[in-house]
């Protein structure tokens, strides 16, 4: 078990009973330790819909009534809500879930009464874990009370005041519900703004959903659901609900950081802190200033923070997953926003199709007059972390290796090494290559000036990862 760039995960085989329990244990007294959370305090638990997710909630919830503290059900419900619900009542919360990743793994995200841990959290909560390993631990499942409904509630109130009245009217949407937690309540939001909604795909199955390496199966169907019925848009989410997926009337996906950028501009952001791995492009795509991270949203989140810190205002997050994290109170039109400063999808859902639809505009017509270069992602799954790490420390180790290993593709004109390696090749073209932190994954992002040059450059990318990989002298 380790923390990823955004919480705990692993196996369902090295999660479920003892490690939850431990992990569950460890943060409560975390919590405890620096006065988060006081004897009998109120715990949040929430879940997405994996097959093992209501296990795992269940072992949680056991895990905190034997630390002292007061879980609360909150049931299946997205991580946003959850979240939202946990700073209104000042609970730290717990989230059970894998995100996008297959249902054979899953995961633990965790958040103080004041939002999600940062990175110093996690280093602490690990510490205590290794030293509660040693005792007994007993792994009990338990019950709580049920707030699903009061925080599912909330999190619609919160949607209610992005938009006018009928800002949505004329469009047809279709709405890909999949196994994500969050297919319910999008519709409703949708409806709630007179568009007309179209319930697609819905699965008793979970289905991993990658909203920033659309899968070609899930583009097939998008593409057909958009002929089919005549769409404007579909939307959708990964697992639990932070990470948005929009796709064109054509059915072909927006890109997550372009839905970043647009949430942005709707919301008039002064600051926009963004990962690495957003498009180059952003920086010249409002008006605003970017700080750019690591990915994951503890750095996001890191920050956000430290602009508040030196005063500024009107500060916002996203990744180019494109979930979208406010830091700052805003305006929103309707009402003010309270400051959500965690991956929410519904926000940069609802700012895309309301620009589309006030400017009487195609998604697809939208998408192109941001002029932002062509990027493409991709990963491959399944890619030992051994290999991962060898792979980065290979091409760290010289100027020599890295030129080396990009021959095939062009020269090196620069490099980041900020998260991954980032490279500007000499023709201007852009390859990144990042291990994921939730995953045995190898990630490839790449930029170019048109649309097929990127798609071939992520294919190039890849095939070198896969090349390295298979050398027997390596």
């Amino acid at each position: 078990m380790k923390f990823g760039t955004s919480g705990l995960r692993g196996l369902v085989i090295d999660l479920e009973g003892r490690a939850t329990s431990l992990y569950t244990q460890a943060f409560a007294r975390h919590l405890l330790e620096t006065g988060a959370a006081k004897p009998g305090a109120a715990v949040l638990v929430g879940r997405d819909f994996r097959p093992s997710s209501p296990g795992i909630a269940a072992t949680c919830i056991g895990a905190l009534r034997q630390a002292g503290l007061s879980p609360i059900d909150c049931g299946a419900i997205p991580t946003p809500a959850l979240a939202l619900y946990g700073l209104q009542l000042k609970a730290a919360s717990l989230m059970i879930t894998g995100s996008h990743i297959p249902a054979d793994r899953n995961g633990i995200k965790f958040y103080r009464p004041d939002g999600e841990i940062d990175k110093r959290d996690e280093t602490r909560i690990t510490a205590i874990a290794a030293e509660l390993d040693r005792s007994e631990i007993d792994a009990m499942a338990g019950e709580a009370p049920d707030h699903s409904a009061q925080a599912g509630a909330l999190f619609l109130a919160r949607n209610a005041v992005m938009l006018p009245e009928g800002a949505l009217a004329g469009l047809k949407v279709g709405v890909y519900q999949h196994s994500t937690v969050a297919r319910d309540l999008m519709v409703q939001v949708l409806e709630g703004y007179g568009a007309d909604a179209v319930p697609l795909g819905r699965s008793e199955d979970f289905i991993p959903v990658d909203t920033e390496a659309v899968s070609t199966e899930t583009i097939d169907l998008l593409k057909g659901w958009a002929r089919e019925h005549g769409l404007d848009a579909i939307v959708s989410a990964d697992g639990d609900g932070d990470r948005p997926l929009v796709s064109d009337e054509t059915g072909e996906p927006l890109r997550g950081d372009l839905l970043g950028l647009i949430a942005a501009n709707f919301l008039k952001a002064r600051i926009v802190v963004t990962p690495v791995t957003s498009n180059s492009g952003i920086e010249a795509a409002g008006d605003f200033e970017v700080v750019r991270t690591k990915v994951g949203s503890p750095f996001v989140i890191a920050g956000m923070l430290a602009a508040l810190e030196a005063g500024r205002t009107g500060v916002v997050g996203f990744e180019a997953n494109g979930g979208f994290l406010t830091a700052s109170p805003f305006d929103a039109g309707a009402g003010v926003l309270a400051a959500l400063p965690t991956r929410d999808s519904f926000l940069p859902v609802l700012a895309t199709l309301v620009l589309a639809a006030r400017e009487r505009k195609s998604l697809s017509q939208v998408a192109a007059a941001f002029r932002l270069p062509f990027a493409a992602a991709d990963r491959l799954e399944n890619f030992p972390v051994e290999t991962s790490a060898a792979l980065m420390a290979y091409l760290r180790q010289s100027d020599d290796n890295l030129a080396a290993f990009l021959a095939p593709i062009s020269t090196v004109a620069a490099k980041s090494d900020i998260d991954g390696l980032r490279v500007t090749l000499g023709d201007g073209r852009i390859v990144h290559f990042r291990p994921s932190g939730n995953a045995p994954e190898m990630r490839c992002y790449v930029e170019a000036g048109t649309e097929d040059e990127a798609k071939a450059l992520l294919h190039e990318g890849l095939n070198l990862i896969r090349a390295w990989a298979a050398k027997p002298e390596r």
